[in-house]
């Protein structure tokens, strides 16, 4: 039976506060106007969807840049002016819409000639504007000339244009210096308003199909059939000004605005839901959301989602407006905050077992002054490569039976095959941990197979650290336990510092190097045939300012270990070579080695950067070796292989370090080709008291020798061990007896006094 999880706070807490932030969001989204942004591009996509035609029954006469051409520069006189009015009543226009302003006197001749003609025609309507507007397209609030006004009806021109200066919706009547007036596109419509109201301008009906005439051709007496049209005058040319952005079309002359708007209410006044109903709809399907199950809360979202996409096309198509970005951007805010925490729940759960996880335990906080205890099961691997899904699931709940045996509370299931739990006050940690322990020595039963599960327990007993840092200290004491033999242990916490240092070791080492707090030691080597120091082994060391001498097996290892030995290996490398060679001009031959893990063997800048050294101090390739250590990562490196061949081709010598230990053995000294071979210590040193390693150093002083390789003994602390090693015809000698590790300064001076004297 599958147990449930136990749901977390954050999970238990239903997001209102979720959907109170996001709605007072997309509230101010709309009341502020930033809606329309957005709102205006899916408009325009949307209009794409049901693009329609004008009906033919306006027709545009503008005054573009043929009709300046031909005419000569704007303004143009007013008598002729009058004569376009009076070719467009001619052609047979039933009403003639003039978008220019007469605010102002002309010549008296001039505005006797257009008064002359709007006394004679009927059905002349002039542009006005409002005496008052935000952001209304307006250069004056004078009334049209009285003059001119008697003779005709006005209707506004005005505009209220937004951040793109395009114009979204008209009204059906202003209020101009002349009284109240219906706009232009009521005017050219035929609709007596009487009202203020606002209405959307239609762009789905596309102004490239508004019957267009050139003024000039007008003037030149070119006949165009305007036989009962309406007719509006108006400026068509970027120089002249007048230019909106048409959504969806782009810069266009203003006339084709009130053309639209005309169009529109031809088609009826068409309804503006504003941003309100999308909201609500929107908020109606988050407030269903978020008391749905995690599995089916984005069901209303997405049925909201679609409706707000779909919806206004099919209520545009039918002259309703809504603005719906408000609500879409309610949905977005609410559906990612919540896809957001099912993806952070998703992996609260372990799908195997239906306990929570390590990650919900983390979460949880949990109580401090609880043990928690880690059940690492060490062979969850082995076993999860052999059973099915199945068995798997059955192996879990069995594991689960025993670990809750003791009245344990349901523990969390980690996807790496451990477990944890907090243990009650009242509960004996040793006694607990001993008989859960003894319930798994006997194998699980899976159908006819019986798997054993190697387990050990990990404790961490109690403290106010995260859930975080007690699981992790839990784990790591439960790997110590399996490291150690034992079936569970402590973590102790005085080991804390102990493991920051660890941790932060690396980092530090870059930052010690670069500070001059790691230098070289040199231990000196004694060639044994001629009596003399002819050389030494390069070791760093490191002097830590609060910490003091900071063991080279610690951090060296961690070097190799963490892929970060390569900036230490180079630093040894320049100042080994540099005293090198600082110690042959003195006119003493001397050879350095150093140590060099067969990882940097991989590296292509080695080989280069290693003759640059030799190079700038002026050192003979042939007084470095390199000593090379974890010669098993190079059983089939050929590109290592091939960089020692090049070292030796170079001239440096190659050494086959703590030869004996761990993987050494013939095939190395047949692949790799070394100069020389370095004995192990651990041989040397007991050569005395154990046989077998006598004859082990021996038979390999022969070995070597008969394949033409020089033998270098470490570890020689005494002057038997090195007349021994002189029987056996051993070539170098290193250790104690020779000299411990020195400064380079030291052992200079020890160079010195011993060039021409013989180890006592």
């Amino acid at each position: 039976m599958r147990s449930e999880a136990q749901p977390s706070k954050a999970k238990e807490q239903r997001p209102w506060r979720l959907l109170l932030w996001a709605a007072v969001v997309s509230i101010l989204f709309g009341l502020l106007g930033v809606d329309e942004i957005p709102d205006d591009f899916s408009r325009v996509a949307r209009n794409n969807l049901h693009q329609e035609r004008a009906s033919g029954q306006i027709v545009f006469v503008g005054i573009d840049d043929k009709s300046l051409k031909q005419i000569g520069r704007w303004p143009w006189d007013r008598a002729t002016q009058g004569k376009l009015i009076e070719q467009a009543k001619s052609a047979g226009a039933e009403r003639v819409f003039v978008d220019l302003i007469y605010d102002s006197r002309g010549t008296a001749q001039e505005d006797a000639a257009l008064e002359r003609t709007l006394a004679t025609y009927e059905g002349i309507t002039l542009a006005d504007r409002s005496a008052v507007g935000v952001f209304a397209d307006m250069r004056s609030t004078t009334p049209i000339l009285e003059r001119f006004s008697r003779h005709t009806s006005t209707a506004s021109i005005t505009v209220r244009y937004n951040w793109q200066v395009a114009v979204r919706s008209l009204e059906l009547s202003d209020l101009t210096p002349n009284g109240e007036r219906p706009t232009f596109a009521a005017a050219l419509a035929r609709m007596s308003p009487t009202s203020h109201a606002n209405f959307p301008i239609d762009y789905s009906i596309s102004p490239f199909s508004v019957p267009y005439v050139s003024a000039g051709a007008l003037l030149r007496g070119e006949r165009k059939s305007l036989h009962g049209k309406t007719v509006v005058i108006g400026l068509n040319a970027d120089q002249l000004g007048d230019q909106y952005w048409l959504p969806g079309y782009g810069r266009m002359a203003g006339a084709y605005i009130h053309i639209i708007g005309a169009e529109t209410l031809m088609k009826g006044v068409p309804g503006n839901l504003g941003w309100w109903p999308a909201f609500l709809l929107a908020l109606a399907a988050c407030s269903a959301a978020i008391w749905l199950p995690a599995r089916r809360r984005f069901l209303p979202l997405a049925a909201a989602a679609i409706i707000l996409v779909a919806g206004p096309v099919l209520l545009e198509a039918n002259a309703l407006f809504v603005d719906v970005s408000s609500g879409l951007l309610l949905l977005v805010l609410v559906s990612s905050r919540l896809a957001w925490l099912r993806v952070r729940q998703r992996g609260m759960v372990n799908e195997i077992t239906g306990l929570p996880t390590l990650q919900a335990l983390r979460s949880s906080g949990g109580s401090s002054s609880q043990a928690l205890v880690v059940a690492r099961i060490h062979n969850h691997t082995e076993i999860g490569a052999t059973v099915s899904e199945a068995e798997a699931a059955d192996l879990g709940q069995q594991i689960v039976a025993r670990l809750t045996a003791g009245g344990t509370a349901k523990p969390y299931h980690g996807e790496d095959g451990s477990f944890a739990w907090l243990l009650p006050n009242n509960i004996a940690l040793s006694n607990h941990l001993e008989a859960l322990h003894a319930m798994f020595r006997s194998p699980i039963a899976l159908g006819t197979r019986q798997i054993d599960v190697a387990l050990t327990f990990g404790v961490e007993s109690g403290s106010a650290r995260s859930m975080a840092t007690r699981l992790a200290s839990a784990v790591l004491a439960a790997d110590e336990a399996w490291t150690e033999g034992l079936r569970w242990k402590l973590h102790d916490p005085s080991r804390q510092e102990e493991m920051n240092w660890r941790v932060s070791l690396l980092g530090e080492l870059d930052t010690a190097i670069d500070q001059g707090e790691v230098w070289l030691a040199y231990q000196p080597q004694y060639d044994i045939g001629s009596g003399r120091i002819t050389g030494a082994e390069a070791l760093a060391r490191w002097t830590h300012p609060e910490k003091g001498p900071i063991s080279p097996a610690e951090f060296v290892a961690a070097a190799e270990a963490n892929g970060r030995i390569g900036k230490l290996t180079d630093f040894v490398l320049d100042r080994a070579i540099g005293s090198a060679a600082a110690i042959n001009r003195r006119g003493v031959p001397f050879q350095v080695a150093v140590n060099l893990s067969a990882r940097l063997l991989t590296d292509r800048e080695l080989l280069s950067r290693i003759k640059r050294m030799l190079a700038t101090h002026g050192l003979a390739p042939a007084k470095l070796t390199l000593e090379l250590t974890e010669t098993a990562s190079l059983q089939d490196a050929e590109s290592g292989l091939a960089t020692l061949d090049a070292l030796r081709t170079l001239g440096v010598r190659i050494a086959i370090d703590d030869y004996g230990t761990g993987l050494s053995t013939l095939d190395y000294l047949k692949k790799i080709p070394a100069n020389e071979i370095k004995i192990d210590q651990s041989f040397v040193k007991s050569m005395r008291v154990n046989r077998s390693d006598l004859i082990m150093v021996q038979s390999t002083i022969a070995l070597a020798h008969s394949l033409g390789r020089t033998v270098v003994a470490e570890g020689v602390e005494d002057r038997h061990c090195l007349d021994e090693l002189t029987r056996m015809g051993c070539d170098v000698a290193q250790g104690f007896a020779i000299g411990r590790p020195m400064g380079v300064r030291e052992l200079v001076q020890r160079l010195q006094f011993r060039s021409a004297r013989r180890v006592a």
